[in-house]
């Protein structure tokens, strides 16, 4: 899920295509090289190893997929991630084309002690989905969703895409909660919780999956689910990439009229107090149906704007009153809120050239926009020349709060906003001062946070990581210990083993 990306286009700045599906292509240019000599990578740990000929040469001729090596025709464009800020070259990339593909790598990494990372969509912010010197699992060719419209469930396989999954499951008329921009892989979203537009009224995508399928690090294939590897089903759900590659995801799947209420309310950034205050209230008595995301977005002083995004997914009969008080919260200067296709109100955040922007970001949990903080907001926010600057505050509440914390590994269950501090910048500038901004300003933001969303980490410290699993955290170690005691899958917000 990246929703920086939504949120950054509430200017109208690129409304289009993903790059993943451009990448996914470039993946079947032609076959896996031949392997010229030895390479030098890293273990997990840091160590330099020398992987030989022959056994990089065996894993090549295993895969159905390709393996990428420095120079290959496809390495390149496989080694990047969404943040262009994250420049990074793996040692090799296995582009896995199914399950098979997926133990092999495995074992190889495995085996070889190597440092391992696994892209989706590459929306890791961090880029931990890529790495130096390691081995990229690449799952960008294993793409499919099937729908059972009777049963209402969906099977997802592991490499796939949000957009996928809702162009196939709202076919149907049905739906399940599934990020904000279209391009955000499955896996990553899913592992980390899942927030969406429809996540007040159906809950986080965690809480719509059935079962998993995967290769844990041991190179076998399990299912997970209520009743087989219950531990792996809790842990598998807002735990990460901690425990296992998941190359299949069965979701259950909700009836939904297509068309929803969506758009954007904007308002002058002097009203910013105002409309915060409004926000503040309303949205705590919104109904489940209702999404309402907060964005104070700018790139001058001149350029700024604080918008009410809206998804509703109600009876429209019943949005009148609704928009009406919406619209009531300050000076409206625009308004794009209307019936729209809900498959394309997902895809209006997807951005057509990712690669030329960097990007970083700050992001927690509150469960109250109190006085203090709006006040704190309205004063740092600062719109400026040269970048991109976002505030804002995605809707939570509803269906999340009605699942115990510790029912899945996902503990936050009292979050009602998760606010988000993000700044873009064209990647040829230098970021430094604009970064500098952030962390400074983030610091005054930081004593009204609770915690942080793991698929936002960025530079939180391992204290942090473990602190943030609250009181889920011992069970966790316990699981990691049993199925992953050497950390292969350690990019991510690591669960540390103790044994």
């Amino acid at each position: 899920m990246n929703r920086r990306r939504f949120l950054r286009n509430s200017l109208a700045t690129a409304v289009a295509a993903s790059l993943p599906a451009r990448d996914g292509l470039a993946a079947l240019l032609g076959p896996s090289a031949k392997v010229a000599a030895d390479i030098d990578a890293i273990t997990g740990d840091g160590a330099e190893i020398t992987l030989g000929r022959a056994a990089v040469q065996e894993l090549a001729d295993s895969l159905r997929g390709n393996l990428l090596l420095p120079g290959h025709e496809a390495y390149e464009s496989a080694r990047h991630v969404i943040n262009a800020s994250i420049d990074k070259h793996p040692a090799l990339i296995a582009q896995c084309r199914g399950v098979a593909d997926v133990q092999k790598a495995v074992d190889f990494a495995r085996e070889s002690s190597l440092l391992t990372a696994v892209k989706c969509g590459g929306h890791s912010h961090s880029g931990k989905s890529t790495c130096n010197g390691g081995l990229m699992i690449d799952l960008s060719t294993h793409r499919h969703v099937h729908v059972d419209p009777k049963a209402k469930i969906a099977r997802v396989s592991g490499g796939s895409l949000l957009g996928d999954m809702d162009h196939e499951s709202m076919s149907f008329g049905l739906v399940t909660t599934a990020g904000t921009v279209s391009h955000t892989g499955v896996g990553g979203l899913t592992l980390g919780g899942g927030f969406g537009r429809l996540a007040r009224r159906y809950g986080l995508t965690i809480d719509n999956v059935r079962g998993f399928e995967l290769v844990t690090p041991d190179g076998q294939f399990r299912r997970a689910n209520a009743s087989e590897n219950p531990d792996l089903y809790w842990a598998l759900r807002g735990g990460g990439g901690n425990f296992g590659i998941v190359t299949s995801f069965e979701f259950q799947l909700h009836e939904m009229d297509r068309t929803v209420i969506g758009g954007i309310v904007g308002f002058p950034i002097n009203e910013a107090r105002q409309v915060l205050e409004f926000y503040a209230d309303y949205s705590l008595e919104a109904p489940d149906e209702l999404g309402l995301e907060m964005l104070m977005v700018g790139s001058s002083p001149a350029n700024s704007l604080i918008t009410l995004a809206v998804c509703y997914c109600g009876p429209h009969r019943d949005m009148d009153p609704i928009l009406t008080k919406i619209r009531s919260a300050g000076t409206v200067v625009v308004d794009t809120v209307g019936a729209m296709d809900y498959v394309a109100l997902q895809k209006s955040g997807d951005v057509n050239d990712v690669r030329a922007i960097g990007s970083y970001t700050k992001s927690g949990f509150l469960s109250e926009l109190s006085p203090d903080f709006i006040d704190t907001i309205v004063r740092s926010f600062e719109a400026r020349e040269g970048r991109t600057t976002v505030f804002a505050t995605q809707h939570a509440g509803g269906a999340i709060n009605r699942v115990a914390p510790n029912a899945t590994a996902f503990p936050h269950r009292n979050v009602n906003y998760i606010p988000l501090l993000i700044i873009d910048w064209p990647i040829d500038s230098d970021p430094q001062e604009h970064i500098a901004w952030l962390k400074q300003t983030w610091k005054a933001i930081e004593p009204h946070i609770q915690g942080f969303y793991t698929n936002d980490l960025i530079d939180e410290t391992q204290k942090q990581v473990d602190e943030n699993y609250l009181g889920n955290y011992d069970r966790l170690v316990e699981i990691k210990n049993r199925w992953d005691p050497t950390n292969l899958f350690r990019l991510n917000a690591n669960v540390r083993p103790t044994v």
